[in-house]
């Protein structure tokens, strides 16, 4: 790639998924220079929180691994001057590393304009080339144009192929309903419209300001929520879900 300034590549491991609440534990950047050599940075981070232990499973950072790194604020004056005059770019970096990072030097009392910086997310190149329709898949997986596209009989026909073709490809998937979810790694739905989960056993909310919090301890602390809920613009199974766990939780006194 022609250069005319460092671009640094970008990548975040986390506590969780949300920039709001969530922390940084492990940043690696690969500063690219314009005459092609590189510098590489790698800081482990204590979040002073602890770490979500399904982020855990997903990176294999543990909070006894952080526990004497340095915080992000200790580093923050550091990093921002390797970023210094840098373009920036990650994969899925624009909804999720840059968003974190910005947080990060913000809570720090830093400012960190990504305005002054061209954002670059190798994701989307890769979806913009790469399209994920269903025309697309059947090219990929069975070699076939599509005819009849959103005809429902064709895209339900097409739909099943792909599938099969996908357990031929992929022998991970092996040759079942139940293996095909443990693969996928599907959340466990309550409700279609994922207003909550099931993790781990405990349904938590999966929105709104209560967001990974159990409902139980919300409908026991804030009564109210319910109530709010059944009156809001939500979908039918949502409240026909809720109500189903309100009436359980709140009878189990």
């Amino acid at each position: 790639m022609k250069l005319d300034r460092s671009i640094a590549v970008i990548d975040l491991e986390t506590t969780g998924i949300n920039p709001s609440v969530d922390k940084i534990i492990e940043i690696a950047i690969v500063k690219v220079l314009p005459d092609g050599n590189q510098q590489i940075k790698r800081k482990l981070i204590n979040p002073e929180m602890p770490i979500d232990p399904s982020s855990t499973a997903i990176h294999g950072i543990t909070n006894e691994m952080v526990a004497n790194a340095p915080t992000f604020k200790q580093v923050a004056n550091e990093l921002r001057q390797f970023l210094e005059n840098c373009d920036l770019a990650g994969y899925n970096s624009n909804r999720f590393d840059i968003p974190m990072l910005v947080e990060e030097f913000l809570r720090a009392g830093l400012d960190f304009d990504a305005d002054k910086h061209r954002l670059i997310d190798v994701q989307r190149v890769f979806h913009k080339m790469e399209p994920r329709t269903l025309g697309a898949a059947y090219k990929f997986y069975c070699n076939k144009t599509l005819e009849n596209a959103h005809s429902a009989e064709a895209d339900a026909r097409a739909t099943w192929e792909i599938l099969e073709a996908q357990l031929q490809r992929y022998p991970e998937l092996e040759n079942s309903i139940d293996t095909v979810l443990k693969f996928i790694g599907e959340d466990e739905v309550v409700d279609f419209a994922r207003r909550m989960i099931n993790k781990d056993g405990v349904v938590i909310f999966n929105f709104g300001k209560h967001k990974g919090k159990p409902v139980e301890q919300i409908f026991k602390q804030e009564p109210q929520y319910y109530d709010w809920m059944m009156k809001g613009d939500f979908a039918l199974n949502t409240k026909q879900k809720l109500t189903e766990l309100f009436n359980k939780f709140m009878l189990k006194k």
